[in-house]
């Protein structure tokens, strides 16, 4: 197959907050073995994920922890999650015209060399995108988070920082129907009101009014935190932690404010932690593969009946990935941030 495919890389290795001058848009002949066990697939949507800064560093200690957070080099072209469309395969389970799901890139094409995983699209009731936002990473990372590591019970409070992002706003919902209070904090007066209206966070607040966080959780939690889901770090983590009851459990799924600067640190009181007995426990998503059967059936039958709803703010052609990304620094997103490379012609 003969094609020039468009492609974002990175120019230099990133310090501090991204800017589009990063990256830069290249075109090349898209490269394909004949006869191989190679599949090309035509990319419909990528996911823009704020954990790629840290791959775009000069040096992260996540680069060693996992494959999917190894470093990225200026020039290499980088791969996220994706879905789709099959337009060659030399794998006998695949066909063209097959719809996938897995580890694409920011890019028209990608060819999947062997050994790669690709799933096929298995519910056509549901919009294709929820494929890389609720029924994706995000979605697993937030129904695991949630349900593993905090292990709420009925009554609970919770906490849940960059509530309007990704995961966050799926947090949120799983926790209202398992019978939660749920207060959600997020950056600006029109995500508050989308938390408490649209999403039915019992209350919400925006951060950036607050001098004082320890104070803002205090008004918001008189009777103390049970569950604190942590998605930015830093201040806001030290001020959840000091709000949380005896057997507080956090889950620690992000720290985006630290992302952009290495001289914030979360730094939460130790004597509170020994003394309230609280449990912090960081996790990825690829700890639970193993939970993905019982998160698509509850997640899928959430959806269908309007229980849950899918959050997706989508850019559209492979030239608005690098704004997609730099924005989520910004907080320009409003749920999962995702890129239309193309429409999806049947």
């Amino acid at each position: 197959m003969e094609v020039e495919n468009k492609y974002v890389s990175l120019k230099h290795h990133i310090h501090g907050h991204p800017s589009e001058s990063d990256f830069e848009l290249a075109t090349a002949p898209l490269q394909s073995a004949p006869g191989s066990n190679e599949v090309i697939v035509k990319n419909l949507f990528l996911s823009i994920d704020p954990y790629q800064l840290n791959r775009m560093k000069l040096y992260s200690s996540s680069h060693t922890a996992i494959p999917a957070a190894s470093k990225i080099e200026p020039g290499q072209r980088i791969d996220a999650s994706g879905v789709g469309k099959v337009v060659a395969s030399g794998r006998a389970e695949l066909e063209e015209g097959d719809v996938v799901v897995g580890l694409l890139g920011w890019e028209q094409y990608t060819v999947v060399r062997p050994g790669t995983v690709l799933m096929k699209v298995a519910a056509k009731d549901l919009p294709l995108s929820y494929y890389v936002s609720v029924l994706g990473s995000s979605g697993l990372t937030a129904f695991a988070g949630f349900y593993d590591v905090c292990k709420p019970k009925k009554g609970e409070k919770v906490f849940v920082s960059a509530a309007s992002g990704s995961v966050g706003s799926l947090v949120g919902q799983y926790a209202k129907l398992s019978g939660c209070y749920v207060v959600g904090c997020a950056g600006s007066k029109q995500k508050v009101d989308l938390l408490k209206g649209k999403l039915g966070f019992d209350d919400a607040f925006n951060y950036k009014e607050e001098v004082d966080l320890k104070s803002a959780l205090r008004r918001y939690f008189p009777e103390g935190i049970d569950i604190y889901f942590d998605n930015v770090g830093a201040a806001m983590l030290e001020a959840a932690v000091a709000n949380m009851n005896q057997f507080g459990r956090v889950a620690v799924c992000g720290a985006i404010a630290e992302y952009t600067n290495a001289g914030k640190r979360a730094a939460p009181d130790l004597i509170d932690v020994i003394y309230k007995r609280i449990t912090l426990r960081g996790f990825l998503a690829g700890d639970y593969l193993h939970l993905h059967e019982q998160f698509w059936a509850a997640t899928t039958d959430y959806l269908r009946r309007g229980r849950m709803i899918s959050l997706e703010d989508v850019s559209v052609g492979i030239e608005s990935v690098p704004t997609a990304f730099v924005g989520l620094f910004r907080g320009d997103n409003v749920g999962k941030k995702l890129v239309r490379v193309c429409e999806f012609d049947g």
